[in-house]
């Protein structure tokens, strides 16, 4: 990613409505569909700046693995111990059989073999263990904002399901997030396409709208997983180790 977005995360992602209500969203699939065991093994894959962390945390012993050298520093300093940087798909000392979750959220867009890096995470959990992905959905939205991230590509329900199918995990169960709001980013995109505006940064809504739009967003924390919800910008899967 370029460095401004690792800038922009670690100002904001302890403020800005969609990194505090993901991590909500998120934390309620773990622990209704992904169940894991008391005192898991985690693993959370791109890390960025350790925004996740504490939360992951909350499962068992979680380390990270992070490639930028600024934002691993930030992510050592909120673990308070070393961040792994081997890159997908190799993965190399992280070790194999070891770990009860792993997790990579809007991570795999990132990688040219993105086949390659399911096969080489697969290789890293437990029996049984679980994998949790998060991935952003629908190509025609394709904006400058995926250009600044260094994007490959966007997911379509049935590539990440093909993905999946692909690897040697077993898909659990796969579907839409951030549905709520996706009219709403929909029509803004358009606008600003229009007005020939790039949308690339990452901005703090005024406060009041900052928390109107987690309120709307953290309300989906009791639908992800348990039932189907309509086109989102974001898609999710859990797979397990066979």
């Amino acid at each position: 990613m370029e460095r401004v977005v690792y800038q922009q995360m670690a100002e904001l992602d302890d403020r800005h409505w969609w990194y505090r209500a993901r991590r909500r969203v998120i934390a309620d699939l773990i622990q209704r569909e992904a169940q894991p065991p008391a005192n898991a093994q985690v693993l959370e894959i791109g890390c960025g700046t350790g925004h996740n962390l504490a939360m992951l945390g909350g499962f068992g012993h979680v380390e990270g693995l992070e490639l930028d050298e600024e934002a691993r520093a930030i992510s050592e300093r909120r673990l308070g111990r070393k961040v792994m940087s081997s890159p997908l798909p190799e993965l190399a000392g992280v070790p194999n059989g070891h770990y009860d979750l792993i997790g990579a959220f809007d991570v795999i867009e990132h990688i040219d073999d993105d086949r390659g890096a399911l096969a080489s995470i697969a290789t890293k959990l437990k029996p049984e263990g679980r994998f949790v992905i998060t991935v952003p959905a629908h190509q025609w939205m394709w904006s400058a904002h995926d250009v600044v991230n260094h994007h490959k590509r966007r997911y379509s329900k049935a590539s990440l399901k093909a993905l999946i199918d692909g690897s040697p995990m077993k898909l659990l169960k796969v579907g839409y997030f951030n549905s709520l709001l996706f009219p709403l980013a929909v029509a803004e995109r358009a606008a600003s396409k229009l007005r020939g505006k790039s949308d690339g940064d990452v901005k703090l809504p005024p406060a009041p709208i900052n928390a109107a739009l987690e309120k709307i967003f953290n309300a989906e924390r009791y639908l992800v997983g348990r039932l189907p919800l309509p086109p989102g910008l974001s898609l999710f899967a859990i797979a397990s180790a066979t």
